[in-house]
């Protein structure tokens, strides 16, 4: 098996992410006593199971990327279906594996859960528009939640949630935008997005009103809970982009400007994650 094509398969960088995501949620959710082995394991699991759903999305999208993009692993055929399966089953059972260790029913089972969406959503719930885009979006708040689990700190009354609701509400945005720009495609593929149903001026509105409740999600800790002086400071940077996004989708609802949007989303979510990195302190 070709060994570049199954690191490309699995989008490493995405899935380094999620790991990292698992980490600040251990620390935002302050555990009594820092146990550098529960650190490791987290962000293993984290970044496998992100690993499986990425090989699983290419399975289940082969047809379409040999149009759009040819060069994947799948469709250039530097990696066979079976191989693509074998990949998907190995990074599973890593991950349930290394969350097994850690000796936490609510672990093992966010894991569970995690991994039914990864694949529900690739298998079916994609074609549902909306469905499809809070699935996705949950899959960037699942992380914090899990970091928190597998610490046995603070989860409910933290920082955390916050953290993991912004996630999910800037997630479900960028998706719903990301899905005006490729009406065209959906529509000939019979997925039902919410820019081809109703068009691309109320998936922008849709898209900017998530951008929006986002910001809110990231100011309440100010009202309502002690944070320090870095997320107090930093969040002024996500929001302030987030709150541009919103204006930029209203003001241009058509593919160019969707395209821009999703771009700058991803600048957006990745200055969100240093800051939460900051709150963690």
């Amino acid at each position: 098996m070709n060994l570049r094509a199954s690191v490309s398969i699995i989008r490493p960088i995405n899935c380094a992410m999620i790991g990292f995501a698992v980490i600040i949620g251990y620390f935002v959710s302050k555990p009594a006593a820092v146990s550098p082995t529960a650190i490791a394991l987290g962000f293993i699991t984290g970044f496998a199971i992100c690993a499986f759903s990425m090989v699983v999305n290419d399975y289940y999208d082969i047809e379409v990327d040999r149009v759009n993009q040819p060069t994947r692993p799948l469709p250039s055929g530097q990696i066979s279906k079976n191989g693509a399966i074998g990949i998907a089953a190995l990074t599973l059972v890593v991950g349930f594996a290394a969350t097994a260790l850690l000796m936490n029913v609510g672990a093992v089972l966010i894991v569970a859960l995690y991994s039914l969406l990864a694949w529900l959503y690739d298998f079916r719930a994609k074609k549902y528009g909306l469905a499809g885009n809070l699935i996705v979006a949950s899959s960037l708040a699942i992380p914090f939640i899990y970091g928190g689990v597998t610490s046995g700190g603070q989860v409910i009354a933290s920082l955390l949630l916050f953290m993991a609701s912004t996630s999910f509400l800037a997630g479900v945005g960028r998706e719903v935008v990301k899905a005006m720009a490729d009406v065209e495609g959906d529509k000939k593929r019979g997925v039902r997005s919410y820019a081809s149903v109703h068009g691309l001026k109320s998936a922008a509105v849709l898209g900017a009103l998530f951008f929006l409740a986002a910001v809110v999600t990231s100011l309440l800790p100010l009202l309502l809970i002690q944070v320090n002086v870095v997320y107090k400071i930093g969040v002024v940077l996500p929001d302030a982009a987030f709150v541009y996004l919103a204006y930029k989708i209203m003001t241009r609802p058509d593919v160019k400007g969707a395209l821009s949007v999703k771009k700058t989303a991803l600048m957006g979510m990745l200055l969100g994650l240093i800051v939460f990195i900051g709150g963690a302190i």
